[in-house]
């Protein structure tokens, strides 16, 4: 063969092997090109098919990735981002019931049994239901509620300075992947059925660049407290983000179900009182978000969306 035909043969090779390849990849099919037997004709080995197709491979995965990230990361507050109930709220309850005169302190497994009741004044409301309200309250319904609420603000005062004081400290985990997603630009929130001011002292454990990215829903911002969505739905709405690409970082069943009853995927990091519930539905369930080996991260989230 001439020298001028040879040459044109081997560009006419080389173009059809890049033909080739540039349609495998965009039918998505590298896997299973049916070329290759062409390709190993010319020259092409099965290695170097391989070798490119890895940085196509590689790109895509990263997209799906991407694809796959929550666009925000919904904590609840007590029992995920501070273990807050055993040695924080139920102390701040009882302190607060001792200032105010009544004969009531809630030990580790009644406050553990009212902890099926999500919110405070609601907790307090359960209990004199079943035990009895104290001597000297009013009868009606209205006069009992003021003074659950004047009790539950006490309650939330001495709270705030056990925070302040350092008396109780973030989770494991916590902090690093609230960085890992600011990092990322996902949006990042507290949805509680806490008072306001008691999840913002929370929330201020953190440094000021995490602490200040977050928006908070929670108290009296829904009607209907956890198990029932709202707060959550109320998250999505505000943050105009998509329950199916909200993710919620959780403790007990309640959040777990009001979670999975949003549309969103639900990682539940168990904590002091919770570790015996059924986490039915739950999409991930782990002891600690962690700090080392096998952490609960963004990727890792990203892989249990939708």
């Amino acid at each position: 063969m001439p020298k001028t035909s040879a040459y044109t043969a081997s560009i006419f090779a080389a173009c059809s092997v890049g033909t080739v390849l540039l349609c495998a990849n965009f039918a998505g099919r590298q896997d299973q090109m049916v070329a290759s037997p062409v390709m190993a004709r010319r020259g092409v080995s099965n290695p170097m098919l391989r070798a490119m197709q890895r940085p196509i491979n590689a790109r895509r995965a990263s997209m799906m990735r991407m694809q796959a990230a929550p666009e925000a990361l919904l904590f609840d507050c007590d029992g995920v981002l501070v273990d807050t109930e055993k040695d924080g709220h139920r102390v701040a309850f009882n302190r607060a019931f001792k200032e105010k005169g009544l004969d009531l302190e809630w030990g580790v497994e009644r406050y553990g049994k009212l902890l099926e009741v999500g919110g405070g004044k609601e907790r307090m409301t359960a209990h004199f239901n079943e035990m009895g309200w104290p001597a000297g309250w009013p009868e009606d319904a209205d006069g009992r509620a003021a003074k659950v609420k004047e009790i539950h603000l006490l309650k939330t005062d001495i709270f705030s300075e056990m925070i302040k004081k350092g008396e109780l400290a973030l989770r494991p985990g916590v902090q690093r992947l609230v960085d890992e997603a600011v990092q990322k630009g996902i949006q990042v929130a507290c949805c509680s059925t806490s008072n306001e001011k008691s999840v913002a002292a929370v929330i201020d454990l953190m440094p000021d660049e995490l602490s200040s990215k977050f928006s908070i829903f929670a108290g009296d911002m829904v009607d209907k407290k956890k198990p029932d969505p709202a707060v959550y739905l109320l998250a999505s709405e505000k943050l105009g983000i998509a329950p199916s690409k909200c993710a919620v970082i959780e403790d007990s069943h309640i959040g777990n179900k009001a979670g999975k009853s949003a549309g969103m995927t639900v990682v539940v990091t168990k904590s002091g009182y919770t570790g015996g519930e059924d986490f039915t539905g739950a999409d991930q369930i782990v002891d600690e978000l962690g700090d080392a080996g096998n952490m609960v991260t963004i990727d890792s989230i990203a892989g249990l969306m939708p």
